[in-house]
C-alpha cells in the first residue's frame, strides 16, 4: 500500500511539478495521510536533476501546507468545539480538560502552531485542534507557514543532497513515525489511567466514610 502511494506521489510530482507539490502538501495538512517525507525529498531530488527549482519547491510545499492547514483549522473552529463538548466524554475530555486546553492555546497557541509543524504525525492533525481551541487565525497562519516552510526546506534539502538515493531515508522515517505514535499511545494511556483514578477516588472516599 505504501509503495503504491509513494509511486502515485512521485508520478504526480514528476508530471505536474510545483502544482503537485502544493496540492499534495495541502492534502496532507488537511488531515489526509499523504507523507510529506515522500513529497518534499522527491521534489528535492528533482531540483538536483534541474527539473525543479529548490527554493520554488520548498515555497510550494510551505504554501500547500498553509492552504490545507487553513481548511482543517476552519473546520475545527466551526464544528470541532461543539462536537468535542458533546461527545468529548467518550475521549475522556470534559469541562476541566477543555479549560486546560483554553489556557494552553491562549498562552502558547503560536508556539504550538509552529513547533508542531516539525513533528511527523502531529503536524497532520494539529490545525484542526488549533481551530477547536480558536487560536487567532492570523497568528496561526503566520506560525503555520513559518514552520511548514522550514519543514519543506529541510526535507527538500535531504532529497537534493541524496539525489536518486533519497528513498534510503524511508526506513528511518518509518521508525521515527513509530516512535511518535508510540509516545502518543503512552501519553494517551497515562491520561486514561489518571482520568480513571480521579473518577474512582470520590467513590472510594465515600465507602471509607
Amino acid at each position: 500500500m505504501f509503495d503504491i502511494l509513494s509511486a502515485a506521489v512521485t508520478d504526480n510530482i514528476a508530471s505536474f511539478g510545483y502544482a503537485a507539490v502544493f496540492l499534495l502538501m495541502a492534502l496532507e495538512s488537511a488531515n489526509i495521510p499523504i507523507p510529506s517525507e515522500i513529497i518534499m525529498p522527491f521534489a528535492g531530488f528533482l531540483a538536483a536533476q534541474g527539473d525543479l527549482n529548490f527554493h520554488g519547491a520548498a515555497l510550494a510545499g510551505g504554501l500547500g501546507c498553509l492552504a490545507g492547514s487553513l481548511v482543517s483549522y476552519w473546520l475545527g473552529r466551526r464544528f470541532g468545539r461543539p462536537l468535542v463538548e458533546k461527545y468529548g466524554r467518550w475521549l475522556m475530555i470534559g469541562p476541566k480538560q477543555m479549560a486546560a486546553g483554553d489556557v494552553l492555546f491562549t498562552r502558547w497557541g503560536s508556539a504550538v502552531s509552529f513547533w508542531s509543524r516539525l513533528l511527523p504525525v502531529v503536524r497532520t492533525f494539529i490545525s484542526f485542534v488549533a481551530g477547536v481551541w480558536r487560536v487567532p487565525w492570523r497568528l496561526f497562519a503566520f506560525m503555520t507557514f513559518a514552520g511548514s516552510w522550514l519543514w519543506s526546506y529541510a526535507l527538500a534539502y535531504v532529497g537534493l543532497k541524496l539525489g536518486e538515493n533519497w528513498e534510503t531515508l524511508r526506513p528511518l522515517w518509518h521508525k521515527f513515525d513509530a516512535v511518535i505514535i508510540g509516545l502518543g499511545v503512552l501519553v494517551c494511556a497515562g491520561y486514561a489511567w489518571h482520568h480513571w483514578q480521579a473518577a474512582r477516588t470520590p467513590a472510594v472516599e465515600v465507602e471509607k466514610s
